[in-house]
């Protein structure tokens, strides 16, 4: 298990900074390398591929779990074969180290 995956989200309110494309670009390093920032650095994104659609809802269902435990949720997108996910702090607009985490532990759950 990954550094960031064994980290626990920390409740994040408005009124924080949101963290640089430089900081961002350092934990983006510690995820898998199909992990994407977003060009306004406002979020990173992944999309998981499956072999059928029974496969992708699992994996969406295990993401809901891990969503629910952290208290930080990611923006889904599912189709037949794929999901896309996508981490931004809301509060802030922008990253956080919660962000990083959840996408760690994401990976945890998908191995190619």
């Amino acid at each position: 298990m990954s550094e960031l995956a064994a980290k626990t989200c920390l409740p994040c309110e408005g009124g924080a900074k949101p963290m640089s494309a430089e900081e961002a670009g350092q934990l983006l390093s510690s995820l898998h390398d199909d992990w994407s920032l977003s060009e306004d650095g406002t979020e990173i994104r992944r999309d998981f591929r499956f072999k059928g659609f029974y496969r992708t809802m699992g994996f969406v269902n295990a993401v809901a779990w891990i969503a629910n435990q952290e208290n930080h949720h990611p923006d889904l997108a599912v189709g037949w074969g794929h999901c896309l996910v996508r981490f931004s702090t809301h509060a802030i607009n922008g990253l956080s180290e919660n962000d990083f985490i959840c996408a760690a532990k994401v990976d945890a759950l998908f191995k190619d």
